[in-house]
């Protein structure tokens, strides 16, 4: 499989890069924790059908020391007992956010008070740009069909 185009090497795509890597940059400062970031991000991926950046986190949060058990049950995270309360609370919050339209186009109350529970208000407009961000992410490269296998941790930076 090869991308339908260099997204990467375009001088518009890499300006549009420029700037969804600086709201990533600015979510992932944030004081969210790392863990919890990846985790969102690989699920929003995994939801989207995005072959590349699934690759890329779960090899990032392995290489930052995630769990092999943890990183393969992100897709099961309800029926997986070996994430937080905050995690789970981050990983629905995702779910929702991501399917919008299969939500009839909302995130609902009792999923967002459950991340207000664990997580603080600057916390939450992190974990809120993450979705949004790791979701452009993904529909750059699902429409591209930016091939997957290849992405070696810290690659990007």
């Amino acid at each position: 499989m090869e991308s339908r185009l260099d997204f990467f090497a375009s001088l518009l795509g890499g300006k549009v890069l420029k700037h969804i890597n600086s709201a990533g940059r600015a979510a992932a400062e944030s004081g969210l924790p790392a863990a919890t970031q990846e985790l969102v991000k690989i699920r929003a991926s995994q939801i989207n059908g995005c072959g590349f950046c699934t690759d890329m986190h779960t090899k990032d949060a392995a290489a930052a020391g995630e769990t092999s058990v943890r990183l393969n049950l992100v897709a099961v995270w309800r029926e997986a007992t070996v994430f937080t309360e905050a995690e789970r609370a981050a990983l629905e919050l995702a779910e929702q956010g991501t399917r919008l339209a299969d939500a009839s186009g909302r995130v609902t109350e009792e999923v967002w008070a459950n991340a207000a529970k664990h997580y603080e208000e600057e916390q939450l407009v992190a974990l809120v740009s993450l979705i949004a961000v790791i979701n452009a992410y993904n529909r750059i490269n699902v429409i591209n069909q930016q091939p997957a296998g290849g992405y070696r941790p810290g690659q990007f930076g």
